[in-house]
């Protein structure tokens, strides 16, 4: 029963750990610029399923947002067409900062239910050595 615990936290600790990283990679990226004729940079979304085999949840893959992003008249950018536009992606940084925070929340819970677990398996340790 302890096992399984940490087991079913560490696999929430891997899964949260795909959501802080995909969220980081569209943050860090919403305000990269191409030509109107590239695609945008796509937002990843993180796929969960819980596992067939084991208890806890896993990251299935990733998806990614519309490739079609939105265009911005800036007729001074190096990158901008002769129109003046150049294409960014479409994500919203209030929603990626939200989600932020719900992935660092699971993360630390995952992480505290980890501890408390080791806690206490290294009590009924004890015990079983008195």
């Amino acid at each position: 029963m302890t096992f399984d615990a940490i087991g079913i936290a560490g696999t929430g600790l891997t899964t949260h750990r795909k959501w802080l990283d995909a969220l980081s990679d569209n943050i860090a990226n919403i305000n990269t610029a191409v030509t109107p004729a590239a695609p945008a940079f796509q937002e990843r979304y993180v796929v969960v399923e819980n596992s067939a085999l084991s208890p806890g949840v896993y990251v299935a893959g990733t998806e990614l947002g519309s490739p079609e992003g939105r265009l911005v008249h800036q007729p001074d950018h190096p990158l901008a067409d002769a129109d003046g536009y150049v294409r960014y992606p479409d994500i919203d940084l209030g929603d990626q900062m939200s989600q932020l925070i719900m992935a660092q929340r699971g993360y630390q819970a995952s992480a505290g239910i980890v501890d408390r677990v080791r806690n206490a398996y290294e009590a009924a340790l004890q015990i079983g050595r008195s």
